[in-house]
This record gives structure tokens, sequence and C-alpha cells, in this order.
């Protein structure tokens, strides 16, 4: 456990035998150290980080010493080094010795090698379920690298790795990701289906390499480039790009993202935004296409603890020869909570969403370390539970369709939401189309 760390516990016992306790702590920092702020930052000291370089933390900082320190900014702050996603717990315990502020950053790392299960099913048949296991290395060299590789199996089996490094070279702020896979997957397209006359499946492999650079600490800007091999059994105009059954897609492409979120992963303040655009083929085996998208979000408090975020995305292709398994399609891209099953194709998409979210519990420190065996580091969360009610409606549509209101697809709901930091957030939500069909959602990971 940290030292001076300041909490109170309400122990529950077990029934029937006589085990040690089930310990939650909530971390009274903000209350009792509140009165110390605001200060002049004279010097910073992170604690706790027995694998995690220092700079891994400061780079995440937007205060350095000799700067005011309030507690509003302490609490922005410490939700950023929590964004890392690869500490338990973070607390930030200012204190004055000798005269001089000092700022405590205080720590506790999570455990590195985990497995995520994954398991999906096609338009909700259970006779097309892909499952698997995702196993994620973290922070191997305390540097907040990742590895990650991907066994998938089932209805759609698939089999990645991928490496992402956010600081490769120095105090350069320079990032790197690179991908390798290969997927046999079934047709995502009705209209390829319709043209193919029947089910059929296309196997992909992948490469592709990112390199960007992040300015200040609220921009990024990227390039990517890559080829995607595309395999059908059988050639038929228009299922694939090229003039044979196996396209050899080539792609460069430019982004730029301005992020200003607290918590990546539940956020609760900030701005979102994310631009890409892509070239296609480069002409190589005939293939030349464009394609562009945007993902914008915003995050505000209300009022109280009511925290309402809205969203709007599109994905826009252009070109004489768009091959179907890379049009836009919601219900694969992108879902629309309430049509989760369907499929709505085009050449563009747009999507809109509005949800309102609540805490039930805000923040609860689980302490399960007395379990004997396994690890302590992955025996110690950090919990808040959550409802919410959400609206979402978009729109899939080829060139020559007009942009009408009365295409939209729409759904609304509600819903409660699990959050386990640093590891993974779970949604169960009941979601309404627009002739009151329900659906049941079970998901991991943010809405948006």
């Amino acid at each position: 456990m940290l030292k001076n760390k300041i909490k109170v516990k309400i122990c529950l016992a077990y029934v029937f035998i006589f085990l040690p306790s089930l310990c939650f702590s909530q971390n009274l920092d903000s209350l009792d150290q509140s009165k110390l702020y605001p200060f002049i930052v004279d010097s910073i000291k992170i604690v706790g980080n027995e694998t995690t370089k220092d700079f891994v933390i400061f780079r995440e900082l937007t205060f350095t010493i000799g700067d005011t320190l309030t507690n509003e900014i302490a609490f922005y702050n410490r939700e950023r080094v929590y964004s890392l996603g690869i500490f338990n717990h973070v607390y930030f315990v200012p204190s004055v010795i000798g005269g001089r502020n000092i700022l405590n950053i205080e720590v506790e790392e999570s455990w590195y090698i985990y497995p995520i299960p994954y398991a999906a099913t096609k338009q909700g048949d259970l006779s097309k379920l892909s499952y698997g296991i995702f196993l994620k290395l973290k922070n191997f060299r305390g540097r907040n690298e990742t590895l990650t590789a991907a066994f998938i199996f089932g209805y759609d089996p698939a089999y990645s790795l991928e490496y992402y490094n956010p600081n490769l070279l120095g105090d350069q702020n320079i990032f790197f990701s690179s991908k390798i896979g290969y997927a046999n997957i079934s047709n995502r397209s009705p209209q390829a289906e319709f043209l193919y006359g029947q089910a059929f499946t296309q196997k992909f492999i992948t490469a592709q390499v990112l390199l960007g650079r992040r300015f200040g600490l609220f921009h990024k800007l990227y390039v990517s480039s890559g080829i995607t091999n595309i395999a059908t059994q059988d050639y038929i105009p228009g299922i694939n790009a090229s003039n044979d059954r196996i396209d050899n897609n080539f792609n460069i492409g430019v982004g730029y993202e301005f992020d200003t979120r607290d918590l990546l992963m539940f956020p609760k303040d900030g701005i979102y935004l994310n631009l890409q655009y892509f070239f296609k083929g480069l002409g190589i085996d005939n293939i030349n296409y464009r394609s562009s998208s945007i993902d914008f979000r915003e995050y505000r408090k209300l009022f109280g603890k009511l925290i309402s975020k809205w969203r709007f995305a599109s994905r826009i292709t252009s070109g004489n020869n768009v091959p179907f398994y890379d049009r836009p399609i919601l219900g694969l891209d992108e879902k629309i909570r309430g049509h989760s099953s369907e499929k709505f194709e085009g050449d563009d998409y747009y999507t809109g969403a509005i949800e309102l979210y609540y805490p039930i519990i805000e923040e609860l420190n689980i302490d399960l370390t007395f379990i004997p065996i396994i690890p302590d580091r992955l025996l110690s969360y950090r919990v808040g539970f959550y409802t919410q009610i959400f609206a979402e409606t978009g729109v899939a549509k080829f060139k020559k369709e007009p942009l009408a209101i009365s295409n939209f697809n729409s759904g609304y709901g509600l819903g409660i939401t699990l959050l386990v930091l640093p590891y993974q957030l779970f949604r169960v939500e009941v979601a309404f189309n627009e002739k009151m069909k329900a659906e049941l959602i079970l998901d991991l990971g943010i809405s948006f």
C-alpha cells in the first residue's frame, strides 16, 4: 500500500467461514488536503513507480515547477495520469515541508500482462460466433509501450500482432505503431453477397505502420502507410477493386488528433477530434480511391454530478471503384443502438449521438490483496458505477442518394456502466428503435 494514503475503510466480513475481510476504500485526499490549494509548486516527487520511468508521468502534466496548482488542476492532471492505463491508483498529495510546497504523485502500478476475452456474433446469430483472446503486454520497459497479440477462432478466425510506442525517440514526442494480421472473415457487404450469389469469405493479410509527433499536450499529427492483400475464392467484377480475385491494396494517409479529455476510459470533461484522409490503391492493380473520416466528441459537466456528451462522426469514400470490403457500413464500422444487428451500406455514413450519465458510485477503491497466490497488482482496482440514457441516429447513403432526414435510423435507451480501472469498462443497456422494438446490449468499452 502507498504511504500517506488517506482513506476510509468499510470492511465486510465473510459469512460461514473466518476469512480476512473484503475492504472497500474511498480516497479522501481532495477533502482533507484541499485546504492546501492553491499553492505554487516548488518541487514534484513521484512515488511508487517501480517500473515506469518518471518522464512517462511528467509528460502528461499540464503544469510544472513554479506554476500555481489548484484543486481543479490537480484533479484534471490526476485523471490524465490514470489515462495512461498502467496504474491501479493515482494520488496527488500536496505537502509543505520546511516552507517548500511539495507535490507527491503517488502511483500504484498495475499488472502488465493480462488476457482480455473476446466474443462476438454476426448480427446476433449465435451460430456465427467468433471467440478468442487478446493478450496484452504493457509497459514492459517502463516506457508505456504496448504489445498486443490477438487469437480469434470460430466463425471469423483472425490473428494479429501489434506494437505501440508513445515516445519513440528521447524527448522528441515521436510515437510509432505497427501491425501485422491475418483474417479469414465472412463478406461484410450485403450488395457483394447479392452479386456473388451466396455468402462467401475473404482472406485478409495486412501490414501497417504509423509514425507521428505530439505537439504540446493536446495535438498529434501522423502519417500511416501499409498494404492489405485481399483474396476471394472466385473473381466476380465489382467484388474486388482489381481485375483479379486478389487485390493488393496499398494505402498512405495523414491524420490529426486534438484531445483534451480528462479520463480517456470514461471522460467527464474535454474535447476529442480526429481527422483522417487516406489514398487507397495508389493506382496499383487498377485500384485508386480515397477515404476520409471525422470524429468529434465533447464532454461537459452540466450541473452537480450530471455529465453530458455528444458526438458526430462520418466516413466518406470517393473514386470510381471503391471495393465492397472497404465500403462504409453502419452496423459494422459504427453501430446505432436500437439497430445493432442491422447493416446499412453506402459510399458515406453520418452518425450522431448524445448521452447523459450520472454516478451511482463515482469512485471506489477495492482492495482484495488478502487473497493468496494471485499477485497483489491484480487485486486492487478503482471502480465506478454509472447510469446513463442515450439517443443516437445515423444514415449510410450512396452518392446519388439525397441526405434526407427520413432515411436516418435512430435508437434510444438506458443502461448501467461498470468501470474497473485500469482494465475494462462493462455496459449493460436496453435500446429501442423507432418501432419500439427492444434489444439488449452487453458490451465492453465506452460507447464513445
